[in-house]
């Protein structure tokens, strides 16, 4: 942010006033170079990240997918923060701003809080954020089919009946699909039992599904799409038209004061009207 300001100040008093290139150029140049860094950077970052985390044991298409992300979250990163500082007067305060709408989309993108524990209105905070489909698309692509191993402290422990094992006591439940999965079936006591087998079962209960991997991949991609043309619409209406805050709130504050103010003293004022012959005497009151 700090570099876009100082380039913008230099294209807009020597460039822009002796027509060297428009606006657009700009602004797409300084979008345009930033992305082989990002590039670069996310193979380091994935290469010192995906190995330590998942290993090296998961299958090409995963370790690709998982590389693809990194560098779509970096590219996500580097055009939000030219959508944000297009129109902001310094990196200051864009920083605030960029602070702000990260941490929203990072507090409701339903992995702290499931989509069906959010409120009404939050739920469409979980929607429109893109880290929603970006978290989904890493949790489901890192860790589908991952076999879960339940510690001492989550499993169900309990003794079956006298003279039966842990097995036989559970057999109908367990034949029937049950989703865990019994530790010590040939106990006769403490029967230990563990209530998820795979990490999808987990991750289904924050709405993340790993056959949704790809679509979130793509869905991501649009959210780079939004920002870049965000960036030029918001450049075009502060830098170049430099519309103002109290210029784009004067329409709305017009539309409010023909609602409230003429539309509903219209409404409820009391309306004089001409006597009605014979009634001069009482012409205090309204007819």
């Amino acid at each position: 942010m700090p570099r876009f300001v100082i380039q913008r100040s230099l294209y807009e008093v020597r460039e822009r006033p002796s027509k060297s290139y428009s606006w657009v150029a700009f602004l797409v140049a300084n979008i345009t170079v930033e992305l082989p860094y990002q590039v670069v950077l996310a193979i380091l970052m994935w290469i010192s990240w995906y190995f330590a985390v998942f290993g090296k044991n998961q299958d090409n298409e995963t370790r690709g997918l998982m590389l693809l992300l990194v560098i779509q979250f970096m590219l996500f990163v580097s055009t939000f923060a030219h959508m944000i500082i297009a129109a902001m007067p310094d990196a200051e305060t864009a920083g605030n701003i960029a602070t702000l709408l990260f941490s929203m989309m990072l507090t409701f993108n339903g992995v702290l809080q499931s989509p069906t524990a959010l409120p009404g209105f939050w739920i469409f905070m979980y929607r429109v954020s893109p880290m929603t489909y970006m978290v989904s698309a890493w949790a489901g692509t890192g860790l589908r089919g991952r076999l879960v191993e339940c510690a001492q402290n989550e499993l169900a422990i309990f003794d079956p009946p006298s003279g039966q094992t842990c097995q036989d006591y559970l057999a109908d439940y367990l034949n029937a699909g049950a989703p865990g999965q019994l530790y010590n079936p040939t106990a006769t006591s403490g029967c230990e039992y563990c209530p998820l087998t795979s990490a999808d079962q987990f991750l289904a209960g924050t709405n993340i599904y790993a056959s949704e991997r790809w679509r979130n991949f793509g869905i991501g991609f649009a959210y780079i799409g939004f920002n870049i043309f965000a960036c030029i619409a918001l450049y075009y209406l502060f830098r170049v038209r430099q519309v103002s805050i109290s210029s784009l709130a004067k329409g709305p504050a017009r539309i409010a004061d023909l609602i409230f103010n003429q539309g509903f003293r219209r409404i409820f004022a009391r309306h004089s009207e001409p006597t009605p012959a014979g009634k001069e005497s009482e012409s205090h009151k309204a007819f």
